[in-house]
Parts: C-alpha cells; structure tokens; sequence
C-alpha cells in the first residue's frame, strides 16, 4: 500500500470518486454518532472529512482509533467517495488508519476551538497557533509579497546582496544599537544596511537590494514597533534625483500588492481578509511643510514643525484615504530629523528624503544620499560623529562615489497594513519585543 503516492487534500476532488489515496495530516476533529464515526484531518492544505462506519470498518481503522486525540499525526489508506453532505463535497472511506505521531492531552491551546486564546498563550505555542489557516495565510501573503518583490526587482535588473549583520559602527547612531562581545572588542548588532549599501554604489553594481533582519535596541512597547523585523533595502546609483527612487519603489509596491491580492484574494475572503490590491497611481507626493499645514487645519495646533508623529500620520492618512489613496510619499522632512547620509536640499531647512505612508503607517524611509565627500564629512561632524570611525565607509566616497539613493522598509508593517492587522507581531513568526526572547 506505501507504493500508493501521497495526496494533499487540496488535490482531492470528486472527480476522483472510487480512487484510492494516501494522506498524511493532524486529527483537527473527532464526532462519534453511535455506529458512525467523523474524522477532520487536515494537513496544511485543507481539511478533509473520513468517515467510519464502525460495523463495516476493518480493525486496521478502529484499533488505532481507540483513546485517539486531537492534534495526533496519522497517515490513512481510503477510498474517495462523493458526499453532498461533506464540506468538499468527498469523503474518505478508509481501510487503513496508522497513528504517527499521538499528541498528548490536553491541548495547550486549541486550533479550532471557538474561546479566544490570549496572544501571550498563542506566541509560546507558536507551533500550534500557525495549525489556524487564519494564521498560517498570514505568512503565506508575506511569502507571496516577498516573492513578488523580487520578481521584479530581477527584472529592473538588481543585486540580490547580504551585509554584514555584526557591525563596528552604526549608521543612525548608537542609542538604539545591541551591543556585541567580539572576541573582546565591542562590535554591534545592524540596525541597517545602510552604509554597506552605500559603499557599493562605488562598486559598479549599480543596482542592489537586500531582505533581511536587523535589529533595533529601542524601548518602544507598541503595536507597530519590535526589536528584530525583516527589512527590505535597496539602493540605486545614477540617479538623477530623489524622484528615481522613490518612482522605482512605487513600481515595486504596486506589482508586489496587486498580485499578491489577485493570487491569494479569493482565499483570503473566506478567512475573514480582504486583500485590496488597487493601488491608485501615482502616489501622491506631499512636502513636509504641506502635510504640517494638513494637520494644523485638521485641528492638531500643536503639531511639531520638525517632524510628524504617530497620530499625526493617522490623520494625514485619513485625508488620503478620502481622496482615494491608500499609498503617498511625504517627502523633504527637515534635516536636522535625518541621519547625516540623507543629502541637504541646499539653501533651505529640509533634505532631500520620503517616506512611503500606507494607510496613514510608515513604510519605508530614504531618500538621496549625500556622495560628495566633503559634504558628507560636514554632515557627520554637524551630527557630533567622528568620521575617523567611518573610515571603511568615507574611503568609498573618495574615489569616484556616483550620485545615488534608496530606502529602508519594514516587511512585517507592509503585511500589517495590507491585511488589517491590529498588531505587527501578527505578521512575525516569533516576534522578538522588550518582553520575548523565547521561543
């Protein structure tokens, strides 16, 4: 009988009424009715409903049913049948059922039991919480955005790259940096690729882009904040102005989120999401002055004239969405908010840097960066860095650096965003925050 080749229950139809199969899955439900007995066994692709008729059952099926749980892993021969009354319209007749793997009792939480389960409950058993399709789509959509990020980066011709991720310096300063014993010398955790990016630039790949985590030692307890996140970098050389970068990124998210959506919508509406994959292009551009003058009259008198805060992002998104957007850039925010890589805009207050807002959220932040040697020197001592400890960066600009830009972005806030979730730790698999270092 193992010559008979393994099914998934998506494949299964009743178009295959009368076959034999093979399934692996967990025991998702057990219903006894007297002399008939349910089984729900699910296997990562669905669910699928066998049915045992206890009189007629051979003992291969009833044994190994006996003190059965829920959650146990087991492997059954069966026969398809078409049933109007299972929810695929088949079940499974079987003539084999071999417990794999007995789960013990009781659960430590359950997967499709109707009581809420505290999320601290769900993130220490982790393992069982993802057995929830609700939660096992969400890293599905994120594999799909990640997926279609890079189809079309390959396509605008980009370098996939890895950076170092143990550093000497920061590139944003050290107050949100982990410190790291290296071999006796003090090193740091990356809190960005950013300077190994942008030495590249001077390598001739012109072109190149990273996804991967860095880690930010900022004591911030909320729902849109962790200490480790998956960033998706990228920088481009020769760019003409900031506008080159930030039309590149706009490209980028409308083909990742329209096929995202057009792929998975359908399935996503069944488990209560609602993957809206229009993007109304272009993205509007808002000046930093323009959004502060926004959200005065919007009533915040108060709002900082340096930079834009958490609510003051909400409403500036409330704006947009009544206009029809649910992504816009806010660009040219005052320098003295910017790290010193940012490049000025000359003769004025701002710098030549964006945002990509989505749905009033913060996705990504960049700009163009400063690559005039002397101008980049000026920047980082106005910025009380000592360029003595950047030299394996500065040497990169002093031997032909071409004009150039990028940005940084958060993956989990993308998926956060694009699926409605109350908290980004949904969108991480095991969230790292101030509290959880464990499992």
């Amino acid at each position: 009988m193992q010559s008979i080749p393994l099914s998934t229950t998506d494949s299964i139809s009743n178009g295959a009424d009368g076959t034999q199969v093979r399934l692996k899955g967990w025991v998702e439900e057990i219903r006894d009715l007297g002399g008939i007995s349910f089984l729900l066994i699910r296997d990562g692709y669905g669910t699928i409903q066998v049915t045992v008729i206890r009189k007629s059952a051979p003992a291969a099926v009833t044994e190994p049913m006996k003190g059965l749980s829920r959650e146990s892993v087991v492997q059954i021969i069966a026969v398809v049948r078409k049933s109007e009354k299972a929810r695929k319209g088949v079940e499974l007749i079987p003539s084999e059922l071999k417990v794999i793997s007995r789960a013990q009792t009781p659960l430590p939480m359950g997967v499709v039991d109707k009581v809420d389960v505290e999320v601290d409950t769900r993130f220490d058993n982790r393992f069982m919480d993802l057995r929830r399709s609700e939660q096992s789509f969400i890293f599905r959509v994120r594999a799909e955005l990640t997926r279609f990020l890079r189809q079309k980066l390959a396509e605008m011709r980009f370098v996939e790259v890895s950076t170092p991720k143990i550093v000497s310096e920061g590139a944003e300063g050290g107050a949100t940096l982990f410190n790291v014993d290296y071999f006796g010398r003090k090193a740091y955790l990356a809190q960005s690729p950013q300077l190994y990016k942008q030495m590249l630039m001077a390598s001739g790949l012109n072109r190149v882009y990273e996804i991967a985590p860095v880690y930010r030692a900022e004591p911030s307890d909320t729902v849109r904040h962790v200490t480790e996140y998956v960033s998706f970098d990228a920088e481009l050389a020769f760019i003409d102005s900031m506008e080159d970068v930030m039309a590149t990124l706009e490209t980028l998210m409308v083909h990742a989120i329209e096929n995202t959506a057009g792929k998975l919508g359908g399935e996503g509406e069944a488990l209560g999401f609602h993957l809206n994959g229009e993007l109304k292009r272009p993205f509007p551009r808002l000046d930093f002055p323009e959004c502060i003058d926004m959200l005065r009259s919007a009533g915040r008198k108060t709002e900082s004239a340096e930079d834009i805060d958490t609510e003051g992002e909400k409403v500036i998104g409330s704006i947009m969405r009544d206009k029809g957007y649910d992504m816009y850039f806010i660009t040219g925010f005052p320098s003295a908010t910017k790290p010193f890589y940012i490049m000025e805009r000359e003769g004025t207050p701002y710098s030549n840097s964006f945002d990509l807002e989505y749905r009033g959220m913060e996705m990504a932040s960049g700009g163009q960066r400063e690559h005039r040697y002397s101008e980049l020197t000026r920047r980082m001592e106005e910025k009380n860095l000592n360029p003595h400890g950047f030299e394996f960066y500065l040497k990169a600009f002093r031997y032909g650096m071409p004009p150039h830009g990028g940005w940084g972005e958060s993956m989990e806030r993308i998926v956060q965003q694009f699926l409605s979730l109350g908290n980004i730790r949904e969108a991480i698999l095991f969230p790292r925050d101030r509290a959880r270092i464990v499992p």
